[in-house]
């Protein structure tokens, strides 16, 4: 049970901060049976990973896709109740009035396979089919890639690492650089070239998700898994030691060990002496665009069941439904990216409600877009006006009626992971200080889960005890 403020009583762990890294490492010290309490400043669990409600729309604060090939999706029993809607298609290229799809034929387990590379080649736009066969074959060919292999290789700027490795230039310029842009969220690609190698081999090996209900929805399920009042929310830490954490507003919290799992400023900040990275700046635009009706009205109201006796809260059922009434190339939820770049500011967009229709309110459509870059410092208003014949030609229908419902801003979204980069940076202080978060490992929610398994493996093995991992299937939304 959690201590009360400004008790003397230790327990064995406090972790600073409940996003996903905190929150990963208090679900593996919990199941090795130490008592943890987690302290988040916030209101709300999640970091960056949060979901704000404005009018009916859930609208994420980042459009941080998930990977249905993430290992640490299958070790945490937290996740086990978290269902994922992949995205149609996964990936729609436009550039040079060609739209190029990856994705969405994958063979067993979601990745490439020779199969799936002539599958996609017959679907292909005509003059197309070469350039799709090459780069499916390509990607099943790195989605067997074993990790090791991938980090002996030379290590350089992404950018430098595709000029250099001999690849067609339509497919290097006119594809990877954009969907590696997109999974990074780097528009220079000045990330390592092996973590972009991990990243499109992790594209390789699953499919891009959103979880159903939000972002949020994955640390809320994180912190449900915990014994009730291990997460404390509202609670500040000020100062940390081996043994305490002094809080601002509630005392001091003693225990025997501390993980601080907060982002990296206030990780640094904690612990003097951390290095803090640099960082890639992402502004999200959510506008709400007009459904039209299915024949026969708008189905079934909130609550009711459907013609098929289907309730209305069916995740499944309601996300294919509305994939039926949006009009165009909104009908599917593929993550539109553009290789053009001097069209407008968006890097990449999707029709997030296409793929979760429980995003929308019925009649409305949610649609995301990232920004990248030196744009994303821009003022929202400025954004939405150039971005909106940018997202009428990618969309192929007028975004200019669009509603703006929300827009969020992080200077600090994605730590910059340059070459060269450790890809496992320690997560041991010292003994009885520990730290983890996206900073520590690869900027990505799989890099942040892990990172929160390691540092609590480390600990663990201080406290002499041998840490466990359990496996779990990820369901998913079909």
């Amino acid at each position: 049970m959690p201590h009360a403020a400004g008790s003397t009583d230790p327990v064995d762990v406090v972790v600073v901060g409940a996003g996903l890294a905190g929150l990963s490492a208090a679900q593996h010290l919990v199941g090795a049976g130490l008592d943890v309490t987690v302290l988040e400043a916030d209101e709300q669990v999640g970091g960056r990973m949060t979901t704000d409600h404005v009018d009916g729309f859930r609208l994420d604060r980042s459009l941080q896709l998930l990977n249905t090939s993430y290992p640490e999706l299958r070790r945490l029993p937290g996740l086990a109740e978290v269902p994922l809607c992949p995205l149609d298609g996964d990936v729609v290229v436009c550039g040079g009035g060609r739209r190029q799809r990856i994705g969405g034929s994958r063979g067993t387990g979601g990745a490439f396979t020779a199969a799936s590379a002539l599958a996609s080649a017959a679907r292909a736009p005509r003059g197309a089919v070469i350039d799709q066969a090459w780069l499916s074959t390509a990607l099943a060919r790195l989605a067997t890639v074993p990790t090791a292999r991938l980090l002996a290789r030379p290590e350089r700027r992404a950018a430098d690492a595709l000029a250099a490795r001999g690849l067609p230039p339509r497919m290097a310029a006119g594809f990877l650089r954009p969907l590696l842009v997109a999974l990074l969220n780097d528009p220079a690609l000045t990330t390592s070239s092996r973590s972009a190698d991990l990243a499109l081999r992790s594209f390789a090996r699953g499919r891009l998700c959103l979880p159903v209900g939000g972002a949020a929805t994955v640390p809320r399920k994180l912190a449900a898994g915990l014994p009730r009042g291990t997460v404390r929310t509202g609670v500040r830490a000020v100062s940390v030691s081996t043994t305490a954490v002094r809080t601002e507003e509630h005392g001091v919290l003693r225990c025997r060990s501390v993980l601080v799992a907060t982002g990296a400023r206030a990780a640094a900040g904690l612990l003097p002496g951390l290095r803090l990275p640099g960082f890639h700046p992402v502004t999200v635009l959510h506008h709400s665009a007009p459904v039209a009706s299915l024949p026969g009205g708008d189905g079934p109201a909130e609550g009711e069941a459907g013609a098929d006796g289907t309730p209305a809260g069916d995740f499944e059922a309601r996300s294919a439904g509305v994939r039926g009434q949006i009009p165009g190339d909104l009908r599917q939820a593929a993550l539109l990216v553009d290789a053009e770049g001097a069209r407008g500011p968006v890097s990449h967009t999707a029709v997030v409600s296409g793929a979760d229709a429980s995003r929308a309110p019925r009649g409305r459509a949610l649609v995301s877009s990232v920004v990248l870059g030196e744009d994303a410092g821009r003022p929202a208003r400025v954004l939405d006006k150039s971005a909106r014949r940018q997202l009428s030609e990618l969309y192929g229908t007028s975004a200019f009626d669009w509603e703006l419902v929300g827009a969020h801003h992080d200077p600090e979204a994605i730590p910059a992971m340059p070459a060269p980069h450790d890809l496992r940076r320690p997560v041991r202080v010292l003994c009885g200080l520990y730290v983890c978060g996206d900073h520590r490992d690869t900027s990505s929610p799989q890099g942040a889960l892990h990172s929160g398994r390691r540092a609590a493996r480390s600990l663990l093995r201080d406290f002499g005890l041998t840490p466990t991992t359990t496996t779990t299937a990820v369901p998913a939304v079909a």
